[in-house]
C-alpha cells in the first residue's frame, strides 16, 4: 500500500513539472535573423525507406539537411562506416550529403544492395535518415513451358493459369491477343486478383488460339508474353454430329445438351479464409464462381455493415474493395455467389494490423538559458510499437550523459538547460510492420533582443477605426515588450489599448489626438533595445449633401449633388456609377465637381445614382434613385415610393444577436410590400452599407444574426410597387464581442512562378470575416512524399507568400490557417501543389520511322524519364516537313507541320504525306513551360502511289477517219510514269456502246493520231496515265469523225459535265455495215433536247432525260436578257414535261430544266416567244375531224397488234426469229430471273445495275408485260401522258426512257416480237 502511494506522488510531480514548464520560444521566419542564429541540424530530404532503382540508371539516395554552422554529412551500409572515397563509383554532391552511384559507367546495382543511413553533424547537434533500404528492380523472363490445348465442353468451367515470373516491383497483368487488342471480360469470363482468366462458364465462341498473358514491369519499362494458349469449346451440337458420323444407324448415341449446374467457388477454395491487412492500405478480397447461369456475387460483413464512402465493387462484384482501412475494419467478410439453381458463400476473416503511426511526434525546442522543457514522442499501433531514444544518432542509454536531461518513456524532460544541452534527439517508434524516426532538435540561445519592424515606419489610419502598430521581435530568454507614447512619454497601459504577444500594440477606435510617436522597447536580462514609429490619424471623408430621390418628366433636366468634406492631406477622387455600372457614354451626362447633370431625360435614364468618393484610407458613397414620367395630362392619385421608415431601436443586445424595430412612413397609396434590412460595419468598412435581411411589408421587428467584432449600425428601406424609399436614418451603433476565425482563407493554390520557387495564394479574409482584431495567416508547406515536418510562417492580411529555393517541380502539401488575437480559426484542409515548372532536359530518344503506305507513315520513339520532364507532361510534338520530291527532284519552300500528341505517348500517326518523296521530322517532349530540345531529324521517303488524272485531253483536227488527241502529263504524278492507257468505243444515236479498244502509249508521248474510225461516228474516250503501283484516275472527252470534207464537226463541250448542249450535226446517211451495239447507261445524267411548243399565255416545255432512276425534275425561266433571278417551277413526279402558265403574250422568254438532288446539274438555257395576243381565238388543230379520224386509226392499229400478240403467246406460237434461236442456241446466254426478268448471274462490272428490261428474251419464250418495252406510257397515254388545254396530244415518250446499258463484247440477241413493232413503227 505504501508502494502505490509513492508512485501516485511521483506521478503528480512530474504532472506538476510539466503543467510548470515554460513553453518554448517561437523564431521569426526573418531570413536575416536565421542567418545569424546557430541551429542543430535538420534534415530536409531524403529518399523512401524502401527504394527500388532502376538498374540501368545511376543510383542517387538523396540525404539533404539544413543548419547553422552547415552541416557534414556521412553514411553507414549494413550498419558499418560507409568510406565513399575508396570506391571510385560513388561521389557526394557538393554543400549536400545526397550520393550518386555511378552504374552507366561499368557499375553492377546488385553490387550496391543493402541499407544506407545517412548523418548530418554540426558542432550544436546530429540528425540522422531513415534507414533507406536500396534494391534495384527486376524483371525475369517467363519460364518456358510446353501448354497443352484446352479442350472443354460447352458450359464448363475453365481457369487458364498465367503465373507471372516473380519481379521487383511485382509485374500488372492482363490478358491480350496476337493483335495486341485487350480480351473483353464481364460477369462470365474476367481476370482473378492472381492474373489467372476465369472462366463461369465457356461458350462456343470462346474458341480461340491466342489466349496471352502479359506482365509489364513499370520500373524498367518492359513487357513480358507468356506463350499463347488455345482453348477449343466442343458445343452439343458439334459432339452430337461426331458421335452420330461414327455410330451406325443401330446404335444409341447422344451427348446431352448443356445442362445447368449451380455455383461452385474458383476462388478462394474451402468454405473459410483468413486474410490480414495493414492499417491505411486498401483493401482487396475476391470472389470468384463457376455455374450456369453465370453466378452473381453478393458482399456482406457478418455482424456489421460495410463501411460507406469506402467501399467499391470492381471486376463485376466479385472484388470487395475497401480503401483506408482501420482497425474498426476487422471481421468477417462473406460472398455469396448465386443463380436459378442455388447458391455457394464463402467467409473471410480479416485482420488489420498497423505499422507504428504518429500521436504526437516530437518538435524541435529553442530555449533560453536556466529552461525547462519536454519532447514528446507518442505512437500508436497494432501491436503497441516500442519507443527507443536517440541522442545525436546514439542510443541514448550510451549517448555523455547530460545533467539537465531526463528519460521517462516517451518523454523527455529538460530542466536548466545550458548551452551545451543542445543536442539532435531521434525518436524511434517500431513493431513488426514497420517504423517511425523523428528528428527534434533542443536549442539552446542566448541572445539579447532585437527588433525585426522596420525604424521609424508611418502607419495611417482613419478617426474611429483601429490602428496596429508593429513591434516584432526576437530574444533569448524571451524579452518583454513595453510601448511608449512620445519621447519621453509613459508607459501605456488601460483598456484603451490592446497589447498583442507578438509585440503589435492595437488602439482599437484611434482618435485625431491618438497621432504621434510611438515607442517599442524590449529588454531581457542581456539588453535592451528600442524602436520608433509614427502614427497619423485622418478625418474620415464624408457626403455632407448628398443626391436625392428624383421623379422627372420625359426630356426635362435633372442634377445630383454630392458635396464632400475629407481630410485635407487626402486627396479624393469622385466617380458618379449607374446601377452599379458606368455612367453611358452620351453627352447628355455633365459631371460637375459636386454634382451630375442629365439633360434631356429619357426613359433609359431610369436607374439609381450613386456617388462614391475613394481616398487612400477609406472610402464612402451615397445613392439616389431617378424614376421618368411622362406628364400627367390632368391631375391624378399620386403614387410614389414610400416615406423612410423612422425610429428604429435596439434591444435584445446579444453576443450574435440583436432585435431591430421601427416605424414605417407614409406609403403615398401604394401597400409596402416589405422591408429591406442593410447594415453598416463602422469599424472595417465606414460607410458601406449591405444587405442584411427582408421582411413581410406588415412586419416592423425582426432578429438579426450578427458576427463577432463587428461595429454595426442598421437603416430601413420600404419597398412597394412603385419602388424603395429612402433610407431610414441609422440605428445606433453596437459593437460585437470578438472572437477566433470561424473559416479559412479559399482557393489556396501551390503554382510556382520560377524553377525554384513556390508560390502559394488565397483569398484573404475581409474584416467582416476576421472575427477579431490583428488578422493573419499561418502559412504551411510541406514537401510531398518526404517524412518532413511542416514548415510555417506567419503572414500578414496578405493574400500570397513566396517560398524560395525549391526543387524544381516536386509536390507540396499547403495549408493556410486564419488566426487572430484571440486564437486561431479550424484546422484548414491540406491542398496539393507544384513548384515551378523547367524546360524538359532531354529529347525522346530512339526516333524511328515505319511507312505505311504513299500517304501515311507511323513515327515511334521512347519516352523520356519523368524525372527529365521537369513539369506537367503535356504530350510530344512532332515536326516534320518535305523536303523534296523525288520524281521532280527539285527543292521547294520548307513548311513545317506540326502534330501533338496528348499524354505519354510512344507513338502517333503521319496523315496527309504525298507519295514518292522525301521528308525529315524531329520529336520534342513538351511540358507547361514549353517544349525540351528536339530528337535528331530523322529522314524518311514514301513509296510511288498511283497518279492524279492528266491535266487535260484536247480532240482536235477530226477527219473522215481519224482525230488529234493531245493530252498534259498529270499534276501529281506520284511517281514515275510508266505509260498512258486510253480505251475508245464508238456511241450509236440511242447511246448504246460499241467495241471498247484499248491502246497503252509511253509516257514521254503528249499526243497521238487515231486513224482507221468510221466516219460521222461520236467516239467517247477514257484516258489515264499509271506509274509502277498502278493506274490512276481517269478523265473522258467524246468527239465524232466528219461526215465528208465539208461538214466539219467540233467535238462536245463540256461532255462528260452534266450539260446537254449538243453543238455537232450528226449525218442523215445511213450505213449498211455498223458495229455490235450494246445497250448501257449513260457515263453522266444530262438533260437534252429542250423543245418548247408556245401559246399566247402557255408553253409546252418537254425534255429528254438520261441518268439515274427516281429523279424529281424543276423547269426556271424569266424573260430573256433580264438580270432578274429566275422563276422556278416544281415538276410532280419524274415526268418530262411541264406546263408554264400565267406567262405575257408577245414576250421572248428563256427557259432550262433542272434535277433535284444533283448538284449544279442542269440544261442549257432556251428561247422561245409566246404569241402576239389575238381578238379571237385561233381553230385548234384537235378540233379538226381529220386529226380525230387520225388518231382513232392509230389507236385502233395499236390495239389490234397488241390482241395479236397475246393470242400467239397464249398459244405457244413461235416467232421465226425465235425459232432460229431456238436452233442455234447461245450456251453463255444465261436465264432469267422469274420474278423480275433479270439475268440470274449477271452482273455490270463497274456499276452493278440490272440491265433494261426488255433488252433480253426470257428463257420460257415469252414476254412479260412488265419487260415490254411497248406501253401505252411510253406513248403518251399512260399516267405521265398529258394533252393541250385545247385537247391535243403533247407527250413527247415521257414514258420510260431511262436506258441502263451493259458492258460488253457480247453477241446481239433477236428482239422480242414487241421489240419487233418498236422497230418497224
Amino acid at each position: 500500500m505504501m508502494k502505490k502511494k509513492i508512485m501516485s506522488a511521483s506521478k503528480a510531480s512530474l504532472v506538476l513539472l510539466l503543467c510548470q514548464m515554460v513553453s518554448a520560444l517561437d523564431v521569426p521566419l526573418d531570413s536575416k535573423l536565421l542567418e545569424e542564429l546557430s541551429q542543430p541540424p535538420t534534415i530536409t530530404q531524403q529518399s523512401p525507406k524502401d527504394y527500388i532503382v532502376d538498374p540501368r540508371e545511376n543510383i542517387v539516395i538523396q540525404c539533404e539537411a539544413k543548419g547553422k554552422p552547415p552541416p557534414s554529412f556521412s553514411w553507414t551500409r549494413n550498419g558499418t562506416h560507409f568510406d565513399i572515397d575508396k570506391d571510385a563509383q560513388v561521389t557526394m554532391k557538393p554543400n549536400s550529403g545526397t550520393l550518386v552511384i555511378n552504374i552507366m559507367n561499368g557499375g553492377k546495382a546488385e553490387a550496391y544492395e543493402g541499407v544506407y543511413q545517412c548523418t548530418a553533424r554540426n558542432e550544436r547537434g546530429a540528425a540522422i535518415s531513415n534507414n533507406i533500404v536500396i534494391r534495384p528492380s527486376r524483371s525475369p523472363l517467363w519460364t518456358k513451358e510446353k501448354l497443352e490445348p484446352n479442350q472443354v465442353r460447352e458450359g464448363d468451367s475453365l481457369v487458364l493459369h498465367c503465373r507471372p515470373p516473380v519481379g521487383l516491383p511485382p509485374p500488372i497483368i492482363f490478358w491480350m491477343d496476337n493483335a495486341f487488342q485487350r480480351l473483353p471480360q464481364s460477369e462470365r469470363v474476367s481476370q482473378g486478383l492472381n492474373g489467372d482468366l476465369y472462366f463461369s462458364n465457356v461458350q462456343p465462341e470462346d474458341t480461340r488460339e491466342d489466349y496471352i498473358c502479359y506482365a509489364r514491369f513499370n520500373h524498367t519499362q518492359t513487357i513480358q508474353q507468356k506463350q499463347p494458349i488455345s482453348v477449343k469449346v466442343f458445343s452439343m451440337d458439334s459432339l452430337n454430329d461426331t458421335i452420330a458420323a461414327n455410330l451406325s444407324d443401330t446404335d444409341i448415341y447422344g451427348a446431352k445438351p448443356v445442362t445447368e449446374r449451380q455455383p461452385v467457388l474458383l476462388t478462394p477454395t474451402g468454405s473459410t479464409s483468413t486474410k490480414v491487412e495493414l492499417r491505411g492500405n486498401v483493401l482487396l478480397l475476391e470472389c470468384i464462381a463457376a455455374g450456369l447461369p453465370t453466378p452473381v456475387i453478393r458482399w456482406i460483413k457478418e455482424g456489421g455493415e460495410l463501411p460507406a464512402n469506402r467501399t467499391f465493387f470492381e471486376n463485376f462484384k466479385k472484388t470487395l474493395k475497401i480503401v483506408d482501412v482501420s482497425e474498426a475494419d476487422s471481421g468477417n467478410y462473406k460472398c455469396i455467389a448465386r443463380n436459378t439453381l442455388g447458391s455457394a458463400h464463402h467467409v473471410i476473416s480479416v485482420t488489420v494490423k498497423a505499422a507504428p503511426y504518429w500521436i504526437t511526434a516530437p518538435r524541435n525546442l529553442v530555449l533560453s538559458p536556466g529552461e525547462d522543457g519536454t519532447l514528446i514522442c507518442r505512437a500508436n499501433g497494432n501491436p503497441k510499437p516500442d519507443i527507443s531514444w536517440l541522442a545525436n544518432g546514439v542510443p541514448i542509454a550510451i549517448a555523455p550523459e547530460d545533467p539537465s536531461r531526463k528519460v521517462d518513456g516517451d518523454t523527455i524532460i529538460f530542466s536548466q538547460v545550458q548551452e551545451r544541452s543542445s543536442a539532435v534527439y531521434q525518436c524511434n517508434a517500431s513493431n513488426e510492420y514497420g517504423y517511425l524516426l523523428a528528428n527534434a532538435f533542443v536549442n539552446v540561445l542566448a541572445e539579447p533582443p532585437r527588433i525585426l519592424t522596420a525604424a521609424n515606419k508611418l502607419y495611417q489610419v482613419i478617426a474611429d477605426s483601429p490602428a496596429l502598430l508593429d513591434c516584432a521581435y526576437f530574444g533569448s530568454p524571451k524579452p518583454e515588450i513595453e510601448w511608449f507614447k512620445g519621447v519621453k512619454g509613459s508607459i501605456l497601459r488601460g483598456n484603451e489599448y490592446v497589447f498583442h504577444d507578438n509585440g503589435t500594440l492595437e488602439i482599437p477606435v484611434a482618435q485625431k489626438d491618438s497621432s504621434g510617436t510611438y515607442t517599442c522597447v524590449a529588454r531581457n536580462e542581456l539588453g535592451k533595445i528600442q524602436n520608433e514609429v509614427q502614427l497619423e490619424v485622418k478625418d474620415p471623408t464624408m457626403i455632407i449633401k448628398q443626391p436625392e430621390y428624383k421623379v422627372i418628366q420625359r426630356y426635362g433636366q435633372v442634377s445630383f449633388e454630392c458635396i464632400i468634406k475629407h481630410d485635407s492631406t487626402l486627396l479624393p477622387t469622385v466617380i458618379w456609377l449607374k446601377d452599379n455600372g458606368e455612367l453611358p457614354g452620351d453627352e447628355r451626362f455633365l459631371v460637375g465637381k459636386d454634382n451630375l447633370t442629365i439633360m434631356n431625360v429619357t426613359d433609359k435614364d431610369d436607374g439609381t445614382y450613386t456617388c462614391i468618393v475613394n481616398t487612400t484610407l477609406d472610402s464612402v458613397s451615397a445613392s439616389a434613385v431617378l424614376t421618368v414620367v411622362a406628364a400627367p395630362p390632368t391631375p391624378a392619385i399620386i403614387y410614389a415610393r414610400p416615406n423612410p421608415p423612422f425610429d428604429l431601436e435596439l434591444t435584445g443586445q446579444l453576443e450574435r444577436s440583436v432585435e431591430l424595430s421601427w416605424v414605417p412612413g407614409d406609403e403615398n397609396n401604394s401597400p409596402i410590400t416589405n422591408f429591406v434590412i442593410e447594415y453598416e460595419d463602422g469599424l472595417h468598412e465606414p460607410g458601406v452599407w449591405h444587405h442584411q435581411t427582408e421582411v413581410p411589408g406588415t412586419q416592423t421587428t425582426v432578429q438579426l444574426k450578427l458576427s463577432p467584432y463587428v461595429n454595426y449600425s442598421f437603416r430601413v428601406i420600404a419597398v412597394n410597387e412603385i419602388g424603395r424609399s429612402q433610407p431610414s436614418e441609422p440605428s445606433e451603433q453596437y459593437l460585437t464581442k470578438s472572437a477566433n476565425p470561424d473559416e479559412n482563407p479559399s482557393n489556396v493554390q501551390g503554382i510556382g512562378s520560377e524553377p525554384d520557387n513556390l508560390v502559394i495564394t488565397w483569398e484573404s479574409l475581409t474584416g467582416f470575416q476576421s472575427n477579431g482584431p490583428g488578422l493573419q495567416y499561418k502559412v504551411s508547406w510541406r514537401q510531398k512524399d518526404v517524412d518532413d515536418e511542416w514548415t510555417s510562417v506567419i503572414v500578414a492580411n496578405v493574400s500570397k507568400y513566396i517560398v524560395s529555393g525549391t526543387p524544381t517541380f516536386v509536390p507540396y502539401e499547403i495549408k493556410v490557417q486564419a488566426l487572430n488575437d484571440l486564437g486561431y480559426a479550424p484546422e484548414p484542409s491540406e491542398v496539393i501543389g507544384h513548384s515551378g515548372e523547367d524546360l524538359p532536359m532531354v529529347a525522346p530518344g530512339n526516333v524511328q520511322v515505319h511507312v505505311i503506305n504513299s500517304t501515311l507513315a507511323k513515327v515511334h520513339w521512347d519516352t523520356v524519364p519523368l524525372k527529365t520532364v521537369r513539369g506537367h507532361l503535356q504530350g510530344y510534338k512532332v515536326y516534320y516537313w518535305k523536303v523534296q520530291s523525288l520524281s521532280r527532284r527539285s527543292k521547294r519552300h520548307v513548311e513545317k507541320k506540326i502534330l501533338t500528341f496528348r499524354g505519354n505517348k510512344t507513338f502517333g500517326m503521319l496523315p496527309g504525306l504525298e507519295p514518292y518523296s522525301s521528308y525529315k521530322l524531329n520529336v520534342r517532349v513538351v511540358n507547361g513551360k514549353g517544349e525540351g530540345p528536339a530528337s535528331p531529324d530523322k529522314v524518311f521517303k514514301t513509296p510511288e502511289g498511283v497518279p492524279s488524272s492528266p491535266s487535260f485531253l484536247k480532240i482536235t483536227n477530226p477527219t473522215l477517219d481519224s482525230l488529234t488527241l493531245e493530252w498534259g502529263s498529270p499534276t501529281h504524278p506520284n511517281g514515275v510514269l510508266t505509260s498512258y492507257i486510253l480505251k475508245f468505243q464508238p456511241i450509236n444515236n440511242t447511246h448504246e456502246l460499241g467495241p471498247l479498244v484499248e491502246i497503252r502509249i509511253p509516257a514521254n508521248e503528249s499526243s497521238l493520231i487515231l486513224k482507221n474510225l468510221n466516219y460521222s461516228t461520236r467516239y467517247k474516250f477514257y484516258f489515264n496515265a499509271q506509274t509502277s503501283v498502278g493506274s490512276g484516275s481517269q478523265i473522258t472527252e467524246e468527239a465524232v469523225t466528219i461526215m465528208d470534207e465539208a461538214g466539219f464537226l467540233r467535238p462536245a463541250v463540256g461532255a462528260g459535265k452534266g450539260y446537254s448542249e449538243i453543238l455537232f450535226a450528226t449525218s442523215p446517211v445511213m450505213h449498211t455495215v455498223r458495229p455490235t451495239f450494246y445497250k448501257v447507261q449513260p457515263l453522266y445524267p444530262r438533260i437534252r433536247n429542250v423543245t418548247t411548243a408556245a401559246a399566247e399565255t402557255y408553253a409546252n416545255i418537254s425534255w429528254e432525260y438520261e441518268g439515274p432512276d427516281h429523279v424529281n425534275f424543276y423547269v426556271e425561266y424569266g424573260v430573256a436578257g433580264s438580270k432578274e433571278d429566275w422563276k422556278k417551277e416544281i415538276v410532280n413526279g419524274s415526268r418530262s414535261f411541264f406546263v408554264l402558265k400565267g406567262l405575257t403574250p408577245g414576250t421572248a422568254y428563256k427557259v432550262r430544266v433542272g434535277a433535284e438532288g444533283l448538284s449544279g446539274f442542269r440544261s442549257s438555257e432556251d428561247v422561245f416567244e409566246t404569241g402576239p395576243a389575238m381578238a379571237s381565238r385561233q381553230v385548234d388543230i384537235a378540233t379538226q375531224g381529220w386529226f380525230i379520224g387520225l388518231m382513232c386509226a392509230v389507236a385502233l392499229l395499236i390495239l389490234i397488234l397488241l390482241i395479236v400478240c397475246f393470242i400467239r403467246r397464249n398459244k405457244g406460237g413461235k416467232y421465226p426469229v425465235k425459232e432460229k434461236e431456238d436452233a442455234h442456241a447461245d450456251p453463255e446466254i444465261q436465264p432469267m430471273k422469274e420474278d423480275d426478268g433479270t439475268f440470274g448471274e449477271y452482273s455490270d462490272a463497274e456499276d452493278h445495275k440490272p440491265l433494261k428490261k426488255g433488252s433480253r428474251t426470257p428463257s420460257d419464250r415469252t414476254v412479260k408485260k412488265e419487260d415490254s418495252d411497248d406501253s401505252l406510257v411510253d406513248y403518251g397515254e399512260g399516267v405521265n401522258g398529258q394533252f393541250n388545254e385545247d385537247g391535243s396530244f403533247i407527250g413527247q415518250y415521257s414514258g420510260k426512257k431511262e436506258k441502263e446499258p451493259a458492258e460488253g463484247n457480247e453477241s446481239s440477241e433477236a428482239p422480242s416480237p414487241v421489240n419487233a413493232m418498236n422497230s418497224f413503227v
